[in-house]
């Protein structure tokens, strides 16, 4: 009889972590991805590089852009349902504001899968600036926290 109390309690327990593991949103699907650059591309002077992300067993990628500003570099992140913006300035590494005239998705689609709270939490990831490299694993790492739950099936 004790043995079955300590049994069940072990299983309460485990199921309490798991639950609590998954509702701070701790996500390993997405710790294995892979990024290459697209080349050949004619997307303007503002655009340097262009990258493809994409999480294994995805069939989705994003893309990510990197461009220049008088602050430093803007790595915007697309994809067909949302975009985000990241910048690489003297003030560190982190999420910023996309300008409208490099948005391509309908604001109202973009508010609705990209969490505000985790934008507002993600606008300094580090303090210096980066480079290329950094950014992008650094993106990579990042953008999984940004959808909302229910939309992290974008990146799968």
């Amino acid at each position: 009889m004790k043995k079955l109390k300590m049994f069940s309690a072990f299983v309460v327990c485990f199921l309490f972590v798991a639950f609590s593991v998954h509702a701070t949103g701790y996500r390993t699907g997405f710790n294995d991805y892979q990024i290459e650059e697209v080349e050949n591309l004619n997307l303007g002077k503002s655009v340097e590089k262009v990258w493809s992300l994409t999480y294994k067993g995805s069939e989705n990628p994003v893309t990510v852009i990197k461009r220049h500003t008088s602050d430093g570099a803007v790595y915007v992140v697309n994809s067909k349902f949302f975009e985000v913006c990241y910048g690489s300035t003297s003030k560190g590494f982190g999420t910023r504001t996309l300008k409208r005239s490099w948005s391509s998705v309908p604001s109202q689609i973009n508010e609705v899968v990209i969490n505000p709270e985790e934008m507002k939490k993600q606008q300094i990831i580090t303090p210096k600036k980066i480079d290329d490299g950094q950014a992008l694993g650094l993106i990579a790492s990042y953008l999984p926290g940004l959808l909302n739950d229910q939309y992290t099936h974008l990146l799968n």
